[in-house]
C-alpha cells in the first residue's frame, strides 16, 4: 500500500473595510448601524483563512461633537482589542462652506490593498466600500494575480466596482438581522 500525502489549499483572505462608506451604507438600507464586525468577517471569509481585517476611518472631532467622539471612541476600542481587526485612522477636515470630509483614508486604504497584494499576504481581498474610486487600485491588485471580492447593499451599489471585482457578496436585510450586534440586558 502507497501512501499518499494530500496538501491542502488555503485561500488566504483580508478585508478591507471603509468605516465611514460602511456605516452610511448600513444606516441608509437597514436604519442601524449595530453590526457584530467579527460575525460580518466570518460571513465575508466563509471558510477561508482570514490573514487580517482593516478597518479605516476618520475619528470625530472630540470639541464638535463629544457624545458620538466618546461612542466611536469605544467602538474602535473594541475592534482593537480583537487580534484580527487593526484599525486605521485618517482624519476630519472642514471645508470653506462647513461641510466635514474624511481625508486621507481611501489613500491608506489603496497603499495596504496594493502592498500587501504586492508582498502575497494574501490571495483575495473583500473590500467593503461602494466607492468606485477604488477601481484602479482594484485593477493593479488583479494585475498582481490576486483576486478582488467587494460587498454590495441593496441600495448604493457601485456599478463600476460590481464590474470590475471577481465576485460580489450581497449583502441584505436578512444578512444584516443575522450579523446584528444586540446589547445583552443586565
Amino acid at each position: 500500500t502507497a501512501g499518499f500525502l494530500f496538501m491542502v489549499e488555503t485561500e488566504k483572505v483580508m478585508v478591507f473595510i471603509d468605516g465611514s462608506n460602511l456605516y452610511h451604507q448600513l444606516m441608509e438600507n437597514f436604519g442601524a448601524a449595530n453590526l457584530d464586525y467579527s460575525k460580518f468577517v466570518d460571513f465575508l471569509i466563509e471558510k477561508r483563512v482570514l490573514i487580517k481585517s482593516f478597518f479605516y476611518t476618520a475619528p470625530i472631532h472630540q470639541q464638535t461633537n463629544p457624545i458620538e467622539y466618546s461612542k466611536q471612541q469605544k467602538f474602535l476600542s473594541s475592534l482593537r482589542q480583537q487580534k484580527r481587526f487593526e484599525v486605521k485612522l485618517g482624519r476630519l477636515e472642514k471645508r470653506p462652506q462647513g461641510k466635514v470630509v474624511e481625508k486621507g483614508v481611501d489613500v491608506m486604504l489603496t497603499v495596504d490593498l496594493i502592498t500587501n497584494a504586492h508582498a502575497n499576504r494574501f490571495d483575495t481581498a473583500v473590500l467593503v466600500s461602494g466607492d468606485a474610486d477604488f477601481v484602479p487600485a482594484i485593477k493593479a491588485v488583479q494585475e498582481l494575480g490576486k483576486k478582488v471580492e467587494n460587498v454590495s447593499f441593496p441600495t448604493g451599489k457601485s456599478f463600476h466596482l460590481n464590474q470590475q471585482c471577481d465576485k460580489t457578496i450581497s449583502f441584505s436585510q436578512t444578512e444584516f438581522k443575522q450579523l446584528r450586534w444586540n446589547r445583552k440586558k443586565q
